[in-house]
């Protein structure tokens, strides 16, 4: 392992690394291309059924006898909030939807992905409600010849339905707000997981408010088919893929802690042991949700890497200090239950769109990275690994890496050291005063899929690098663990 990043190839340790041959490599890129155009494609078309169906859901409303009476301005008004909770709706259930770990969605989009499309929805959606509930009141208000204040008082002692739509409304908010990155940083993670579960609550309270909107949802008409189908589709979705599912596989494989491995100050190797583990289809990159049944554990799920790729009765993780939850786990006694939701992430060979592979790890992130260049079938040459760490203690797994890597001739290098002070930068100080970059420790950044694991701040000055070096987007792949 050379032990600094070469700031220019004169300063690499010789490894016998061979490039391979030119027509293997114009093949591994076609077949590489053609394998990103397919997810590229899928990845168009769900996007464009989430917003057919939101067209659909509108489109329905608006051919419906209910939308032809649009004489009054308290006509328009009512229905354009009307129409803004479909909208609405139709996109929670398109939260819902991401946020149920369904298999496909996790192929196609990487389950970070697909939540951070989940967390982009949750603004609009609010928005959309307000409006809702502002026209619908304005709009009665209007045919009432009521005040915006006393039509909502009426509306409260003439519709039976209407307290639970201002609850729903009041949980969306809830779910909203915690949401908000100033507001979650503040919040304990079970509080914050508690309150997010709110979504699930609103859902339910506000169905049967919205079945009894009158000639919107009347009986026998394609709009109550339409939206019964939707509910069902998602909520199965979510009933099987975030309870059912996950509860198989645990009763299934009967996971249980062998030992519990201290590899470094406030790291820790957790073995496992199973039934049939090989058969959780685990790609090397991916990770669980993970919940250990202790006294001291079992209220905390915990999103982390596999570290090695299970074998049939054997499984690891490796996890790290990072508060209260996570420093309990090193006192986790063998025999302990352990029940597990996933695997989860497209952090694997199976993203790959370029015939070389460039892996960038910095202190835990090592543990992806270990398991992905282990699945990985590789020529000589194919890959260079950097390892990133500030202090010698920061070596976690590296021989490892560095015992992979000399399985099929790739390149490993080391980068020890705290980064500078006044620099917005990823190399360590002695690094970045020499010159070394992305492009000087790859020498084929341009042809490689670049995989980033680490502190998610440090990981993203890394991929700004990558993008500035010129890599294309599809190339870069990053790993933020959702849970």
């Amino acid at each position: 392992m050379t032990t600094t990043a070469a700031a220019t190839p004169a300063e690499r340790t010789a490894t016998g690394r061979r490039r391979p041959p030119a027509q293997q490599i114009a093949v591994d890129a076609l077949r590489h291309r053609r394998e990103h155009r397919r997810r590229s494609t899928a990845v168009d078309l769900l996007a464009i059924l989430v917003w057919v169906s939101v067209a659909v859901a509108v489109a329905l409303y608006l051919a419906s006898t209910g939308a032809h009476d649009l004489t009054s301005a308290s006509a328009v008004v009512t229905a354009l909030g009307i129409v803004a909770g479909l909208a609405a709706t139709d996109l929670v259930l398109v939260m819902l939807l991401l946020a149920a770990r369904v298999p496909l969605v996790d192929r196609v989009f990487g389950q970070d992905r697909a939540i951070a499309v989940h967390r982009s929805l949750g603004k609009p959606v609010l928005y959309l409600i307000l409006v809702h509930a502002l026209l619908i009141t304005v709009g009665y208000g209007l045919a009432d010849r009521t005040s915006p204040i006393g039509e909502t008082v009426s509306l409260f002692t003439t519709m039976h339905d209407m307290p639970l739509a201002y609850l729903a409304l009041a949980l969306f908010v809830a779910v909203v707000v915690t949401s908000l990155v100033a507001v979650r940083r503040k919040l304990p993670y079970e509080a914050w997981h508690v309150i997010h579960l709110l979504s699930y609550a609103a859902v339910a309270v506000a169905l049967p408010h919205q079945l009894s909107v009158g000639s919107v949802f009347a009986s026998d008409t394609w709009q109550r088919v339409y939206w019964i189908t939707l509910y069902v589709v998602v909520l199965t979705a979510v009933a099987v893929y975030r309870f059912a599912l996950p509860l198989y596989l645990s009763f299934h494989h009967r996971l249980r802690v062998v030992s519990v491995e201290a590899i470094a100050p406030g790291v820790w190797s957790i073995h496992l042991s199973g039934v049939d583990l090989h058969r959780l289809g685990v790609q090397g990159g991916q990770y669980g949700i993970w919940r250990f049944w202790t006294a001291r554990t079992w209220w905390h799920a915990h999103p982390v890497s596999f570290s090695a790729v299970p074998g049939t009765d054997r499984a690891r993780i490796t996890v790290r200090d990072l508060g209260a939850g996570s420093r309990r786990l090193g006192s986790i006694r063998p025999g302990a239950r352990v029940s597990l939701e996933g695997p989860y992430g497209l952090f694997t060979r199976r993203a790959r769109t370029a015939p070389y592979l460039t892996l960038i790890a910095a202190g835990i992130g090592i543990t992806p990275v270990r398991a992905l260049l282990e699945d990985s079938p590789l020529r000589p040459g194919e890959a260079t690994v950097l390892l990133r760490g500030s202090d010698a203690a920061q070596q976690y797994l590296w021989r490892e890496v560095a015992d992979l890597a000399a399985r099929n001739g790739a390149e490993v290098f080391a980068m020890v050291g705290p980064r500078p002070s006044g620099f917005d930068v990823w190399q360590s100080a002695d690094d970045h005063r020499r010159g070394v970059t992305l492009a000087s420790t790859f020498p084929h950044l341009l042809e490689s899929d670049v995989y980033i694991c680490g502190p998610q701040a440090w990981a993203d000055l890394v991929a700004r690098d990558a993008r500035l070096a010129g890599v294309p987007e599809h190339q870069i792949h990053q790993e933020r663990f959702t849970s």
